[in-house]
């Protein structure tokens, strides 16, 4: 099993930053996908970015040049830098880790329990 447990949410005046974490524990393997997802009230679960282990990055145009994924040193932590934050972002923030059992050739995939982030106008 692999626990996510995300940290750093709260509120915030438009304009102004965050930094979530989500550290991952169990069985992490080193091929991975780790991301930060969000849902708001009434819409669906959206990507918002995610990063391999090898540290290749993907973000949603929505938060483009504002969002900056990273994982730590020890791979099994991942940071979302939220700047420039504004009241559309506004959401549960969820934490995701996808990879393979290569022992079982399992597929993973595992979610934390998310994080809200309100900013306020």
């Amino acid at each position: 099993q692999v626990r996510l447990v995300e940290s750093g949410g709260g509120l915030v005046q438009a304009g102004g930053s965050l930094r979530l974490a989500c550290a991952a524990s169990g069985s992490i393997f080193s091929l991975n996908t780790m991301g930060w997802y969000r849902q708001a009230p009434g819409k669906q679960r959206e990507l918002v970015a995610d990063i391999t282990s090898g540290g290749n990055t993907n973000y949603a145009d929505s938060v483009k040049g504002r969002f900056t994924i990273s994982r730590g040193d020890a791979k099994n932590t991942v940071y979302l830098q939220m700047n420039s934050l504004k009241p559309e972002d506004t959401a549960v923030y969820y934490c995701n880790y996808r990879g393979v059992n290569y022992a079982t050739a399992a597929d993973l995939d595992y979610w934390g329990q998310g994080t809200q982030v309100t900013v306020s106008s």
